[in-house]
């Protein structure tokens, strides 16, 4: 049994859940926010046989696209000074996956 835990953005995150559970996966979901950007990302958890892993990671794959967006910098700046935010392309999306062994799974 392992443990699949997958943090995609918002943006992937309802396809990510409906291809899960189309596939009868059963799949936990938590809101959670990204550290570099601040934005909101959502972390799913699922518990998984060992043989049906590769299935829920192209899953996941399938649906967390990485895609490029427009963000603003912030130059430094002096009190009171006025400024005009540069916009840069960030690459967005995607997913971090972990996949960790179980000890033991209770289900009550």
């Amino acid at each position: 049994m392992k443990l699949v835990i997958a943090i995609v953005n918002d943006d992937d995150a309802h396809n990510v859940q409906s291809e899960l559970t189309k596939n009868n996966f059963f799949v936990t979901r938590m809101s959670t926010t990204g550290g570099f950007l601040r934005q909101g990302n959502t972390t799913f958890m699922s518990g998984v046989d060992d043989d049906k892993v590769d299935a829920v990671v192209n899953i996941i794959k399938e649906n967390a696209s990485k895609r490029m967006e427009k963000e603003p910098t912030i130059p430094p700046t002096e009190m009171g000074e006025f400024f005009n935010p540069m916009m840069i392309d960030v690459l967005v999306g995607g997913a971090t996956v972990f996949v960790l062994d179980v000890d033991q799974f209770l289900k009550f």
